[in-house]
């Protein structure tokens, strides 16, 4: 997750930023910031200059945990990037 964040521009870091600092601290939120994907994960929505960056995340007590992100191109959630944050949530939870 790190690395992708460094790989986008300053401009566009500061936007997903505090767009993640919103909801981290106003959590719980809704549309159009935050879209629930299933049990345990919800989305970040940004607007940058390459089209929306998607932070997919998930809540352990009271911590937020970012597990990936991407730019969406497409209307649908892509299967991969989808199934990249699932991983993720299961190795952090131990299933894996």
């Amino acid at each position: 997750m790190r690395e992708w964040l460094l790989d986008q521009k300053r401009e566009d870091r500061k936007l997903i930023g505090c767009d993640i600092k919103t909801a981290q601290y106003g959590w719980p939120l809704g549309m159009p910031l935050i879209r629930k994907l299933e049990p345990g994960l919800w989305e970040v929505r940004s607007d940058i200059d390459k089209g929306i960056a998607r932070v997919i995340f998930t809540v352990e007590d009271d911590a937020m945990i970012l597990l990936h992100g991407f730019i969406k191109k497409s209307a649908k959630m892509p299967t991969a990037e989808l199934k990249t944050a699932k991983e993720r949530l299961a190795k952090l939870r131990g299933s894996k």
